[in-house]
């Protein structure tokens, strides 16, 4: 959406439970998922390959506050491409700045 001062602002959908945003997924809707990736009875990985089912093209942006051992990731998600990762905490501006660059 473009705003009449030419800034973007970003329509969000928030979800606290994995289970629920499954359920509610819609292909084709969404320009950008931000996944958390320590989610409770899945994680995000494992969120983001049921949904990658139901729509192919979506785009995801991984986050996390812990860290990541990418070589463990690729073992056990092999068709797991992680492009956008986001170290948790952010400021509001980076991610925004990161969004941004995913969208283009």
């Amino acid at each position: 959406m473009e705003s009449c001062n030419n800034t973007r602002e970003f329509e969000v959908y928030t979800y606290n439970d994995p289970l629920a945003a499954l359920l509610e997924f819609k292909p084709n809707f969404y320009d950008l998922l931000l996944i958390d990736i320590n989610l409770p009875s899945m994680n995000g990985f494992e969120l983001y390959e049921k949904i990658s089912k139901l729509d192919l093209n979506v785009k995801v942006c991984f986050m996390s506050a812990g860290e990541v051992n990418h070589e463990a990731i690729r073992e056990i998600h092999p068709s797991l491409n992680i492009g956008c990762f986001m170290q948790k905490p952010v400021t509001i501006e980076y991610l925004i700045k990161r969004v941004k660059a995913e969208l283009e």
